[in-house]
């Protein structure tokens, strides 16, 4: 027979480094989780993507068991790391804080095609673009599909 759920809780923490401080304690200390012992599946998980923020879905159930889905960075992380810039800008639609390839985000736009609602990668670069711009990054070149 299935579990009955509970709740659901989303976090973002870092690979391999979560602890039972704020922000992952007290989410999971509502919900009546064992906040060790998810941390230590999550570090174990994350081994390979040290250092990086991951977006985290955890299933609660009935009697406080749970599982989680690991899911890949945000956009905004991943363009901020290959533009080389420590934040976006405060006002995007006048300062431009820096400069991404439409290769680069057609990478990132490969690598979150599975947590994005799209069917197409044109689409997934338009959103990731979208992003891009909305954090005062300039996207170089012309966009594939105007070739």
């Amino acid at each position: 027979m299935a579990k009955e759920i509970t709740g659901y809780v989303k976090l973002q923490a870092k690979g391999g480094q979560a602890n039972p401080a704020p922000p992952i304690g007290p989410a999971l200390g509502s919900k009546g989780v064992n906040i060790m012992e998810f941390c230590k599946q999550f570090n174990a998980r994350t081994q390979d993507k040290q250092g990086k923020v991951l977006p985290v879905l955890i299933t609660v159930y009935s009697d406080k068991s749970f599982d989680f889905v690991i899911k890949t960075p945000p956009a905004a992380i991943q363009l901020l790391e290959l533009s080389k810039v420590k934040s976006g800008s405060k006002e995007p639609n006048r300062n431009k804080v820096g400069k991404v390839t439409w290769a680069q985000v057609e990478e990132i736009a490969k690598d979150k095609m599975s947590d994005l609602n799209c069917f197409t990668i044109e689409s997934a670069m338009k959103m990731v673009a979208g992003t891009a711009r909305s954090m005062g990054l300039t996207v170089e070149g012309d966009a594939p599909w105007q070739n």
